[in-house]
């Protein structure tokens, strides 16, 4: 996983959001994909995660899911902090999110809709 699979992914919401006419969302649901990527880049081991992205009745729906079983936690980052906004970027431009963890310590799935 790499910047450059966070801009292959961020095309590939942006083409779903095109085709399901959910364009007034794409700017915060790629901010928030991209956002939880960089997580899995920076936090999970092996960089390893699966994407689902599903058309819900008012919105959208994306799911990253990877194999570590640490839950992430918002950060509090102060002003002149390289990073620790993730979650809080995730929470301030999608409608709800949040974290379900996998089967026993398999691993967890974070979320967020957009509507």
């Amino acid at each position: 996983m790499s910047e450059h699979s966070a801009r292959h992914l961020r095309r590939i919401l942006r083409t779903y959001l095109a085709s399901w006419h959910l364009m007034p969302v794409a700017d915060a649901a790629e901010l928030a994909l991209t956002e939880l990527i960089a997580n899995v880049v920076r936090h999970v081991p092996g960089r390893r995660c699966s994407v689902l992205i599903l058309r819900t009745d008012k919105g959208v729906r994306v799911e990253v899911a990877d194999a570590c079983p640490q839950l992430p936690k918002a950060g509090s980052a102060g002003p002149l902090d390289d990073g620790g906004r993730g979650l809080a970027l995730v929470e301030a431009v999608s409608d709800r999110w949040g974290v379900s963890p996998g089967p026993g310590r398999d691993g967890k799935t974070v979320w967020f809709e957009c509507r």
